[in-house]
């Protein structure tokens, strides 16, 4: 069965898109640590990141790195953090998160919930910058 992120790179689930190319999709977490939170997924199903091919896994952070820069221009930050999990979706994914302090990256802590306008107008302010 397709995970969650696969139906999304299909376009059966909607998603706010920032950024995608052949290899990689980027969209906002519709539950975020803080808001403008990006998911970077690949396009392939693989479960783990390190057992994707060498280089779709050098080819995530180039293909993130603008949509960082984009970010730190909309989200009032101290920086972009990064972070992989992997234990949420069984499909490889890059967190990036705006940061102002470091509990901002502590996935224990409750999610935040925004509005679909919130999260179209944040997706929308992002890709301006890209």
């Amino acid at each position: 069965m397709p995970t969650i992120f696969s139906r999304i790179i299909a376009g059966e689930i909607p998603c706010h898109k920032i950024a995608e190319n052949d290899m990689y999709l980027a969209f906002l977490d519709i539950m975020p640590l803080a808001p403008g939170h990006v998911l970077v997924v690949p396009k392939i199903e693989i479960d783990y990141i390190f057992d994707l091919d060498q280089d779709v896994l050098a080819g995530i952070l180039p293909f993130a790195q603008p949509i960082a820069a984009a970010m730190e221009k909309v989200v009032p930050c101290e920086r972009i953090g990064i972070s992989v999990i992997g234990l949420e979706v069984p499909h490889a994914h890059v967190h990036l998160i705006p940061l102002r302090t470091m509990d901002d990256i502590n996935f224990s802590r409750p999610k935040m919930k925004m509005s679909a306008e919130e999260l179209a107008a944040m997706a929308e302010a992002i890709r301006k910058h890209l």
